[in-house]
């Protein structure tokens, strides 16, 4: 007697439950913190080459009295700040990781394990960047959520290679 249809408890059901983000586990904070330095170097590459676009756009504007720009350790601050923010919050709502995340394997999603969305990356993104040693609270947390996860109900996943978040729909009203 053979089958043609495999029962529901065979074999393929548990690679399907290791492609669902909720069967990965929740990432530890070395894999974060690692992640979180390969985005910190990515974020310093973007803020040099914004100033090298703008040395250069100064350049071709007026090349006769081009001085190379000197700009105040808080106008520098304020742009890596700036970086930071777009760098986090563009990746989040896209794909839901970064590219240290994407390195390390990880994936930030909603609780529902749904990509964020524009509003809620760049909340996160902002509480992120300008509150970092929040995500050392994932080596307390029994649940291994950083403080960001706590106040904007994320979870970051050991990403499956084969999962692919679905993305939420519009909410009515917003």
């Amino acid at each position: 007697m053979t089958r043609t249809e495999p029962r529901p408890d065979e074999d393929h059901e548990p690679a399907a439950r290791a492609a669902s983000p909720a069967a990965a586990g929740h990432a530890g904070v070395v894999t974060r913190v690692l992640a979180a330095c390969v985005d910190l170097g990515a974020v310093m590459l973007g803020a040099v080459l914004l100033d090298l676009g703008a040395a250069g756009v100064r350049f071709v504007w007026s090349p006769v009295t081009f001085r190379w720009p000197q700009p105040a350790v808080p106008v520098m601050g304020i742009a890596v700040v700036a970086v930071g923010i777009v760098y986090l919050t563009i990746a989040w709502a896209t794909t839901g990781r970064t590219y240290g995340e994407r390195l390390l394997g990880l994936r930030v999603l909603s609780g529902r394990f749904e990509l964020l969305g524009w509003v809620r990356s760049f909340l996160r993104a902002v509480a992120c960047v300008v509150f970092p040693v929040g995500l050392l609270w994932s080596a307390v947390s029994a649940r291994r959520h950083s403080l960001q996860d706590i106040v904007f109900r994320t979870v970051v996943v050991y990403d499956s290679p084969s999962y692919v978040p679905p993305v939420a729909p519009p909410r009515e009203g917003s």
